[in-house]
């Protein structure tokens, strides 16, 4: 049976055809910042396209930055903001003449990687995207954990934990807070902390790359970085106790997290003294970009229209 899996960022929509767990088509194209229609019409595109490289039709499951409402059937916290209070499931429905499904693309990365990925076997799961944003989502015995709110995982809209003084109070954020862990670990942000040290604007890959060639200021820049990640995720560790620690997104591919993250986090992880072992282990997505994209395809059970 084909099942069409769509990641839809903030910067990209990835799409995937799958034929049970088989890849058998995959595209990516820009996402239309900031025009809803567009967005809609190049989701639409992308499975039309990916059906055709599959030559046939199939469910679709869509993973999106912020979720469905179930009291109103609008999207909710989305830092897609352009998508916000918009009916985007009935819209692709519409659009697509077919049924969709639709969750967290956190959720849905979270799912492919403990079903198939990095954490595949382990019993608990957690996921995380850092990219264009920083969500998490959490895997229990293979199943996700959405909650009565459909917020379990977002962990990027809590405060940074154990802030310095030059991390007070934080910059604000599009919930309408400050001091988001999302202010502080989204590509935009480590971006953003390199131009106020150096005056330059660069990327957040172009920083990593940067550090890896010797640039003092980016290699700063990066440790900084690991430094609140490892903050943030000792959170983690010691509310949910995961046995694995998935990343996703473009920041994923910063090799030197694997190693440096974990050392850092045991200041901070509960009782984690230096005769304790914390065996909550940091990996890379097994199946890098297109892991929300499997995990939206996942939506769909194998069997049945």
């Amino acid at each position: 049976m084909l099942r069409i899996g769509i990641d839809l960022g903030g910067t990209k929509i990835e799409g995937v055809a799958l034929d049970g767990s088989q890849e058998i088509a995959r595209l990516r194209v820009p996402t239309p910042r900031d025009d809803y229609a567009g967005t809609v019409a190049a989701v639409a595109s992308v499975v039309g396209r990916l059906e055709a490289q599959a030559r046939g039709r199939g469910t679709v499951g869509i993973g999106i930055p912020g979720t469905v409402s179930s009291a109103t059937g609008l999207v909710k916290n989305a830092n897609s903001v352009w998508l916000i209070e918009r009916p985007l499931q009935s819209d692709l429905r519409q659009a697509l003449g077919r049924d969709v499904r639709i969750a967290n693309d956190a959720n849905c990365f979270a799912m492919s990687e403990a079903s198939d990925g990095a954490a595949t076997g382990q019993t608990v799961v957690f996921g995380v995207i850092v990219g264009t944003g920083t969500g998490a989502g959490i895997a229990v015995h293979g199943q996700i954990l959405t909650g009565p709110n459909a917020i379990a995982g977002e962990w990027g809209h809590n405060p940074l934990p154990w802030p310095r003084d030059d991390e007070r109070p934080g910059v604000p954020c599009y919930c309408g807070k400050r001091g988001c862990i999302e202010t502080f670990l989204s590509g935009p942000a480590l971006a953003s902390d390199y131009e106020r040290e150096t005056g330059r604007s660069s990327t957040a890959l172009d920083v990593a790359a940067r550090a890896a060639a010797g640039e003092a200021p980016a290699d700063a820049a990066i440790g900084r970085y690991e430094d609140r990640l490892a903050r943030a995720l000792a959170t983690i560790i010691n509310v949910l106790d995961p046995d694995v620690i998935v990343l996703g997104g473009g920041l994923s591919n910063i090799q030197r997290l694997y190693e440096r993250v974990p050392r850092l986090w045991r200041q901070w992880v509960f009782a984690a003294g230096a005769d304790d072992v914390i065996r909550t282990r940091l990996m890379p997505a097994r199946h890098g970009d297109a892991s929300g994209a499997r995990g939206a395809a996942w939506l769909w059970p194998a069997a049945g229209l």
